[in-house]
């Protein structure tokens, strides 16, 4: 089955959508299946195209009029239709310089290849430079990775309170909080010497003496 999708990149009349929807169905896709929107390439919200990937489904083929329509830079062009291929979603491109991606031919299937290399050659490069961060960080005594999460006395308090209880599970606790078990573990043990430096000279003064 086919699934259309078209945009234009400016709503004030200037530019119209009837000539993609034309094309599309020509190419054989149904008016009811052709999904839209009216803005820029390069902005992040397309709910015309959110919905249109959420409609697609395994087998179906994505048709677009010219391959410019469908990412908002080669980056997300290219991990949008590695992610087509991967739920096994064809592409069909009708015009312009990615005319030739049509997976229902040997060509098409070269090109979609192609796109996952180029993906995957993205992903690589990703983790390159995380790791090469990571080891600078390291160099300059600096390390890596998400910083602690600071908890208040009150949550503190209210954690210490939920594992009082038999019943209750620290993994989930710390889950809910967002932190590991070691750090949930580690603000309790800090927050109970703390009560007790606190507790101690009261206590003493309130001792009576002989």
């Amino acid at each position: 089955m086919f699934v259309g999708y078209v945009r234009v990149s400016k709503n004030d009349g200037s530019q119209t959508l009837e000539p993609q929807r034309d094309a599309l169905i020509a190419a054989g896709v149904e008016p009811i299946r052709i999904y839209e929107d009216l803005a820029s390439g390069r902005k992040d919200d397309r709910p015309g195209l959110n919905a249109c990937l959420k409609a697609l489904q395994p087998n179906n083929t994505l048709v677009v009029w010219k391959l410019d329509r469908l990412g908002r830079d080669l980056k997300h062009l290219v991990t949008t239709v590695d992610e087509l291929r991967a739920r096994n979603i064809g592409l069909k491109v009708l015009a312009g310089a990615g005319a030739q991606i049509d997976t229902t031919t040997a060509n098409g299937r070269l090109f979609f290849g192609i796109f996952a290399a180029l993906a995957e050659f993205e992903r690589e490069l990703i983790a390159e430079r995380t790791y090469a961060g990571l080891a600078a960080a390291r160099a300059r005594g600096r390390k890596g990775g998400r910083p602690p999460r600071k908890m208040d006395r009150a949550t503190v308090m209210m954690a210490m309170v939920a594992m009082a209880d038999p019943k209750t599970n620290a993994a989930e606790v710390a889950r809910r909080l967002d932190i590991t078990t070691t750090t949930l573990y580690a603000y309790v043990r800090c927050h109970r010497v703390a009560l007790r430096r606190v507790a101690w000279p009261i206590s003493a003064a309130r001792s009576p003496r002989r």
